[in-house]
């Protein structure tokens, strides 16, 4: 029976992983070196980024408590889950990073905010600016209209300014 809790442990870990994930990639990783996997789980963890390599059966299990039993056709041969639990981004751009560095790791599928995601759209997320850069393009983006408003609040104010020192002058010289 011990073999059965430590299973169901396993279970509730990957549940609670999949749960608190923003992003969820799955991959083959067949084919890295101890080195490679090495190198790969420490660029991970600089992100605050996690790679755990999973059971298929233990991972369906998984994946079917937390409804998204759509991953299931991708869980074929060996499979190393990287979850990410803040920014999206930066998981998928350290794994599409890593495969152009060593051509040997492979994403299979991934999960974005509880929707699975074909490799396709990783790739996508992994071409995005960063969280900060896109932020930072948003608020920009508000900074313009508004700096506009001030600049015309401010010609509409200097010229009344103007007028009424006109005027101010035009009877002084009266």
């Amino acid at each position: 029976m011990p073999d059965i809790e430590a299973k169901r442990q396993v279970v509730d870990d990957l549940k609670n992983r999949f749960s608190r994930s923003t992003v969820a990639i799955f991959t083959d990783y067949r084919g890295l070196t101890v080195a490679e996997m090495t190198e790969l789980r420490n660029r991970l963890r600089k992100a605050g980024v996690e790679l755990k390599v999973v059971k298929n059966t233990l991972a369906r299990f998984a994946l079917r408590e937390c409804g998204l039993e759509e991953v299931e056709p991708h869980l074929e041969g060996p499979n190393a889950v990287v979850f990410g639990y803040e920014d999206p981004v930066e998981p998928a751009k350290i794994v599409n990073d890593f495969i152009k560095e060593f051509k040997k790791l492979e994403v299979k599928a991934g999960i974005l905010d509880r929707r699975v995601i074909k490799v396709k759209d990783i790739e996508s997320l992994a071409a995005l600016p960063p969280k900060e850069v896109i932020i930072a393009m948003v608020l920009g983006g508000l900074q313009g209209p508004v700096r506009g408003l001030v600049y015309v609040l401010n010609a509409n104010l200097s010229g009344l300014a103007r007028a009424i020192n006109a005027i101010k002058e035009k009877r002084e010289a009266s």
